[in-house]
């Protein structure tokens, strides 16, 4: 099963750590709540990722938006449902 380890921090330090793995049971219903974690990953430029995400089948979830002053930020449905969003420091996000 494909498996992705994730850390925060530096070795031998706390921090929020994991996986990625492969889905173990049915895909969560498209109009139902969250099943496990929603994750962000940072991007340099918010447009381009976007655009993979797209080509590659997901679909938009919650359009780009500005966290004012911190971030441009946005979410998407990978192919089997399951979410995740982007997000691009940006200083003049507004």
């Amino acid at each position: 099963m494909p498996y992705a380890g994730v850390t925060t921090g530096e070795e031998g330090t706390l921090g929020i750590n994991g996986a990625l793995m492969q889905r173990q049971g049915p895909s969560p219903a498209a109009d139902g709540a969250v099943k496990g974690a929603v994750l962000t990953m940072g991007v340099e430029d918010y447009d381009e990722p976007e655009q993979r995400i797209l080509e590659a089948g997901g679909t938009l979830a919650l359009p780009k938006y500005a966290l004012p002053e911190i971030a441009w930020q946005g979410y998407y449905l990978d192919t089997e449902g399951n979410v995740f969003g982007i997000h691009q420091p940006d200083e003049d996000a507004r």
